[in-house]
């Protein structure tokens, strides 16, 4: 999954950037930057990306306003929000807007990596979960053939158990 996943970082100081890049890279990740929310909204108009860290105090397009320009349409790239201002109502509103995680600075290098993780396995279950969909759906329309006492009997059960709520 690391080798293939690509990572969009928007921040408008470089120190956070740089500090972000080397935690991302050492695990084998790619990495791409963005100064400001503008320049990392239309990164994401142009290209696929696994991951989005973004800071919520930036100049021109803070955070809040990215957050709620990409989540609008129907995006699923998860985003991680960071902020050195942070206080709990800023943590829950970027939450409720459609933000995957909130983390404080200065960034702490066990906090990035289990919320990328996080990030990455859900993903993966979403994914899994639509495929897995999908399956029970074209399975679903076929039906049971076959005129035994076994088949038979197990019409009989599927019946029977359909309209429980068991499992």
């Amino acid at each position: 999954v690391k080798v293939m996943s690509t990572i969009l970082i928007i921040d408008d100081q470089k120190p956070i950037r740089n500090a972000l890049r080397e935690i991302l890279e050492f695990e084998k990740y790619t990495i791409e930057e963005a100064a400001d929310g503008f320049i990392g909204l239309e990164m994401i108009g142009n290209k696929n990306y696994d991951l989005v860290f973004c800071d919520i105090k930036m100049p021109r397009l803070d955070g809040l306003e990215f957050l709620k320009k990409v989540t609008e349409k129907e995006n699923t790239i998860p985003i991680i929000m960071i902020s050195g201002h942070g206080d709990i109502e800023t943590a829950v509103q970027t939450l409720k807007i459609g933000a995957y995680d909130y983390i404080e600075k200065p960034l702490d290098l066990n906090r990035v990596l289990s919320s990328v993780k996080n990030a990455f396995d859900k993903r993966l279950l979403k994914k899994e979960n639509s495929s897995l969909k999908k399956k029970i759906k074209d399975i679903s329309n076929s039906e049971i053939i076959g005129e035994s006492d076994l088949i038979k009997t197990i019409k009989k059960l599927i019946l029977k158990v359909a309209s429980s709520d068991a499992r």
